[in-house]
């Protein structure tokens, strides 16, 4: 039967790919990208790996390239509802005729020994369209790792390795210094590095790792630092320049952090002629957005959607909400993953809580919600646990008083979930309350 070369058909030929793929190396991805032309190769890219903080980074890089004038592609990964979401040009996901065009031409291309994972495929689709779309630069986020991702193929102009902490141990090992290892794997030679990395093994890794490539290193916190002002703004001391009271579009005080990083992008690309001015600095960083990531949906009740997923990330959920939210009753909706550190995660949320509700993404690796109770038992009088995530919050909204906070978070794929049913209308939430009157 031949195969029919729609938007679906195309989606479901990907989604039977098998997720993660073993250690097998790059030459598959070479291969399939060598079919159609090496496209990587027509424009400038930035690779950014890292455990967190990675896709803010790569939006905001993205977002304040476009604001200098730039066509810019970004890669990044998972998408929340709509698998477009993966790539973008000049901020606007891939059309469904992008999708199939970009699919049709790799399918093609591939003649491997052993079939694509999706993450390889998909991968090759971007780099394919942004080639097909002309772009002057694509920023490219690592799905896992860095070695041996599927992104690792590029040549790029400068690389971000935001921060290092555990993750993926049973593919990027079990201390902090395999995982830097696997995560430095994305340093070429004599391609500048720039890092949020702090603990010393980690920091070490990295240090080898750019002098053995000739590879200049800028760490955070010692080539360049911030300090945060009261109002919310912050100072930018970087390797060049001072700058000052800037903003960042992005929720949370983490965010800073990854400015940093990205302030710090922007002053090596300027040392190689690539034209950012302050303006265009300014205006990415504060015109960035980066869905499902202390994403505000409702403001009565407050819902807030972040898709803290690790014990690092969810560290920074809950400074947000001490600081954002304080005296404010908190209700947490939360499902996660079974490759998470579940009890730890939820030990550092439950203290801040009065309610919670446990649920069940629908993907398969999703733990079941009474794995929870045992946890919640020594923070929540009454837990309650409702599957279905579109019940889960319907209820939560339903039941909360107009100062409430309805927080929800512990996966990706819970936060998507809530999206799609917010876009479908399964999931509505209550209007905003009038302006008064002047």
């Amino acid at each position: 039967m031949a195969f029919d070369p729609t938007y679906a058909a195309c989606l479901e030929r990907m989604y039977g790919l098998r997720r993660f793929g073993i250690k097998l190396g790059l030459d598959l991805i070479s291969g399939m990208l060598e079919g159609v032309g090496n496209p990587q190769h027509r424009y400038a890219t930035i690779h950014v790996a890292g455990t967190n903080g990675k896709g803010s980074v790569a939006a905001t890089l993205a977002t304040i390239l476009q604001a200098a004038g730039h066509r810019v592609g970004l890669y990044t990964s998972p998408h929340l509802v709509h698998f477009n979401e993966r790539i973008r040009i000049n901020g606007r996901p891939i059309s469904n005729e992008g999708v199939v065009a970009s699919f049709q031409a790799v399918e093609k291309a591939h003649a491997g020994d052993r079939e694509p994972t999706f993450f390889e495929f998909s991968t090759a689709m971007a780099l394919y369209e942004f080639a097909r779309q002309r772009v002057d630069w694509a920023v490219i986020e690592t799905g896992m790792g860095g070695r041996l991702d599927a992104t690792n193929v590029l040549h790029p102009s400068l690389c971000v390795i935001t921060n290092i902490s555990l993750e993926h141990q049973d593919y990027l090992g079990n201390t902090l210094a395999a995982i830097a290892g696997e995560k430095a794997g994305i340093i070429k030679e004599a391609v500048p590095v720039i890092t949020g990395a702090r603990q010393k093994p980690a920091v070490a890794v990295l240090t080898g790792v750019a002098e053995g490539h000739s590879a200049p290193l800028y760490r955070y916190g010692a080539a360049f630092r911030t300090r945060r002002l009261p109002d919310g703004r912050f100072n930018y001391y970087g390797i060049d320049h001072t700058w000052q009271h800037l903003r960042t579009g992005l929720a949370g005080g983490h965010q800073i952090a990854n400015a940093a990083l990205v302030l710090a992008a922007c002053e090596i690309l300027s040392r190689t002629g690539v034209p950012l001015t302050p303006a265009s600095i300014g205006q990415g960083l504060l015109n960035t957005q980066w869905p499902g990531r202390l994403e505000t949906v409702c403001h009565c009740p407050t819902v807030l959607l972040d898709g803290a997923h690790n014990l690092s990330s969810v560290h920074c959920l809950a400074q947000h909400l001490k600081t954002k939210f304080t005296g404010r009753p908190i209700t947490l909706v939360t499902g996660i993953l079974d490759d998470k550190a579940y009890p730890q995660m939820l030990r550092q949320l439950l203290p801040l809580c009065q309610k919670a509700i446990f649920t069940r993404p629908r993907i398969d690796r999703a733990l079941p919600p009474e794995a929870f109770l045992t946890v919640a038992a020594g923070f929540i009088p009454e837990p309650r646990v409702i599957p279905d995530v579109t019940e889960a919050v319907s209820h939560a909204i339903d039941s909360a008083a107009k100062d409430e906070v309805i927080c929800i978070a512990g996966s990706l794929y819970l936060v998507g979930e809530v999206k799609e049913a917010m876009e479908s209308g399964a999931l509505s939430f209550p209007p905003a309350a009038p302006e008064p009157a002047p």
